[in-house]
């Protein structure tokens, strides 16, 4: 090739003859790069087992029909190898996506031809390559922040980012690949693979898919062989940042509002995410033309579950506590049960009650196992506002707290999809965005019957029932999903408010308790039900009402000089670290729990209606024990703890279903107030002579027990 050219000076212009050595150079140079990042590819696959899994996935689809258009192979790239392998070539992967695909593209063409491993690829153009970044660098420029503003005017590459699921859709189908036609018959490209058109990141079905498409040789129109289109899966999830849902706790509101940000699952990623859970996503940001609007989403190429780093400690003043209680197993929780929430309750008001709260915030946050058992605590009151501070003051103390108001959705709720998608997209509802931590429901009786009905179900099964129609989503037939509940919910009856069903006073059991308007099927479903009640007259009102008058007074100062040195940060720190340890059932607490609870069973069976000690039970007094011992910074289920739970599961059954031959004090927990070091003693004896007296019990009902207590 030779060429002349036009040299322009600024005194002139005068004509030079080009000559071909220095463009022939430069394209030698461009080629030999290209072949070494090539050589590299294949290097790498080499390494990686790429090559291996490519001749596997050829022998796969030999077995299809030979009328697909693409084929496609994914591949899991690790930039840290790929940049240690060869620099330029981990580069381009981490800021040329698009780029590396052609590479990683061609290198799979060439070795399906070279090595004979399939017979329906004619042309590089149906090998759909699919590059899953596992990991980005730890640099801020890798990272995506999803509260940050402005978005989309990056460069498409892949970035990090974290954020809480809030919505996602069903499955549906996109085109991974067509085939297109020229409509002339004399064209070369009316038949063969000439015109083959791939998903890319950021396109949407039109255009991968639609009319209008010209011969690259012709011009004339192209029609797609319907016959050869690739189909794949596809869901839309959307994305919040984690710091929203301080809007639905019980942070003060502030100005700051939070959007989400549509993320696209493709084909294995499919259902890798779940509704209420945090993931850290690698994506490539891209905007979505959807005329008239252009729309901002992610690709998804990699997600991992993800969990906030806290590096929780506790304090030294719950240290000093903890080494001054070591003399009784029951001493730390109870001081520290007693002093919680002193800024908006005075010490020794609804002491079970917190320590109730407690149990729960620590039995929380786990959301790996599915089979775990949640602590619900159910509070009996006629003072409302009391209980409802101090359970709001708990729920800023959770892993992750949602409160619900009783006009908005609990469960799930659903709307048609805004990226002309058509299908269902299924919304969080307050319980599913608290997976893993605390729904506050508030009182009750603000609800109605259809709203505690569906709390109900959803208490019994642990799951939530979603039906998407069909019809109105775009699909011929209607779908109905079950999504799992994993949150603890705090809720509260007012005793004082008047019951919607008459009661016959012959027929009330000695022990039960008035719910007021709330149905007794729904308190059944909560495993915990604690009775705020007053140890006569004005004990409670009284010390309520000096607090509130010193708290208006001196906001700032300590009110209870006792309680002063732990914080509300010493308390957060503290269940931070407790929700963290790992316990294990000593056989003394186990014996204990399995004994407590054969002899219930036994005790309050009823000849027709059967035990009224429900089969879950078990569930709950193992979970009461395990999160007392969290509490009391052990490792290991005492039998003591085990003595915590059969007392408060106790005391929850005697105020659904009356007393039975274990009769124990309505506050066994806290038997008396704890003002010194002399109540605390007072309270050991009294504990272990509740000690004695369940042993007392399961030797009397549980005939098979005596063999496996140790009768002390």
């Amino acid at each position: 090739m030779r060429c002349v050219g036009l040299l322009y000076y600024s005194r002139g212009l005068m004509p030079v003859r080009a000559v071909t050595r220095p463009i022939t150079g430069c394209l030698k140079l461009i080629m030999e790069d290209i072949l070494s990042l090539k050589e590299a590819v294949v290097s790498y696959l080499d390494r990686t087992g790429g090559l291996q899994q490519l001749i596997e996935d050829c022998k796969s689809f030999k077995e299809l029909l030979p009328s697909d258009a693409v084929y496609r192979f994914s591949f899991l790239v690790s930039p840290t190898d790929l940049i240690e392998l060869d620099a330029r070539l981990g580069d381009i992967v981490l800021h040329e996506p698009l780029k590396a695909r052609a590479l990683f593209r061609s290198v799979c063409f060439l070795s399906i031809k070279t090595l004979s491993l399939m017979d329906q690829i004619h042309t590089e153009s149906q090998v759909n390559v699919v590059l899953k970044v596992t990991h980005l660098p730890p640099f801020p420029s890798y990272h995506l922040s999803l509260c940050e503003f402005p978005r989309g005017y990056g460069s498409m590459r892949p970035m990090a980012m974290e954020g809480l699921v809030i919505a996602m859709t069903r499955v549906t189908k996109y085109t991974q690949g067509a085939r297109f036609l020229c409509s002339n018959e004399h064209c070369l490209c009316a038949e063969g693979f000439h015109h083959v058109r791939v998903h890319a990141p950021g396109a949407t079905e039109t255009a991968t898919v639609r009319s209008g498409f010209t011969c690259l040789l012709c011009s004339s129109p192209l029609k797609e062989d319907v016959k050869s289109r690739v189909l794949g899966d596809k869901q839309l999830v959307e994305l919040i940042h984690a710091d929203a849902l301080d809007v639905l706790g019980v942070h003060p509101p502030s100005s700051l509002r939070y959007q989400s940000v549509t993320l696209f699952l493709r084909d294995e990623l499919c259902n890798a995410m779940r509704i209420g859970r945090l993931y850290r996503v690698v994506g490539i940001p891209a905007p979505v033309h959807q005329w008239p609007a252009v729309t901002w989403s992610v690709e998804a190429s990699s997600v991992q579950p993800w969990t906030p780093e806290n590096s929780c400690q506790v304090s030294r003043n719950f240290q000093a506590l903890f080494a001054s209680m070591t003399a009784s197993p029951w001493r730390f929780s109870a001081v520290v049960a007693n002093s919680f929430a002193s800024q908006v309750v005075p010490p020794g008001v609804h002491t079970t009650l917190k320590l109730g709260l407690l149990l729960s915030l620590v039995q929380s946050a786990d959301v790996e196992h599915d089979t775990r058992t949640c602590l619900d605590v159910l509070a009996l009151t006629t003072d409302t506002l009391i209980v409802d501070r101090l359970m709001t003051y708990g729920l800023a103390l959770a892993a992750r707290g949602v409160r619900h108001h009783p006009t908005g959705e609990l469960f799930a709720s659903l709307s048609k999809d805004e990226h002309a998608v058509g299908t269902a997209n299924i919304h969080a509802g307050a319980a599913l965005l608290a997976t893993g931590g605390v729904c506050l429901l508030g009182d009750l009786s603000l609800y109605k019957r259809d709203k505690l009905d569906a709390l109900q179900s959803g208490l019994e099964s642990r799951a939530v029932s979603v039906f998407i129609p069909g019809k109105k989503y775009g699909d011929d037939a209607a779908q109905q999903l079950s999504l799992p509940l994993q949150c603890n919910f705090w809720a509260m009856a007012d005793t004082a408010a008047p019951s919607k069903k008459p009661t016959k006073t012959d027929t009330v059991t000695l022990g039960t308790v008035d719910i007021g308007s709330v149905p007794s099927q729904v308190v059944e479903t909560f495993g915990l039900m604690i009775q705020c009640r007053d140890r006569g007259g004005d004990q409670v009102s009284l010390p309520m009402t000096v607090h509130t008058l010193r708290r208006a007074m001196q906001p700032v100062e300590p009110l209870y000089p006792a309680c002063m040195q732990f914080t509300t940060q010493d308390y957060k720190e503290f269940l931070a670290f407790a929700r963290g340890l790992q316990v294990e059932m000593s056989p003394e607490a186990e014996k204990m729990i399995h004994g407590y609870y054969m002899a219930s069973r036994r005790v309050r069976c009823d000849a027709t209606q059967g035990s009224s000690v429900s089969v879950a039970s078990i569930k709950l007094l193992i979970a009461l024990a395990e999160a007392h011992s969290k509490l009391s910074l052990r490792n290991r289920v005492l039998e003591e703890d085990a003595v915590i739970a059969v007392l408060l599961c106790e005391n929850s059954i005697t105020l659904k279903h009356g007393v039975s031959a274990l009769v124990i004090p309505p506050d066994a927990a806290f038997p008396c107030d704890l003002h010194d070091l002399e109540a605390l003693r007072q309270r050991d004896e009294a504990l272990e002579a509740l000690h004695q007296q369940i042993l007392q019990f399961v030797f009397a009902y549980a005939p098979g027990a005596a063999s496996y207590i140790t009768e002390e």
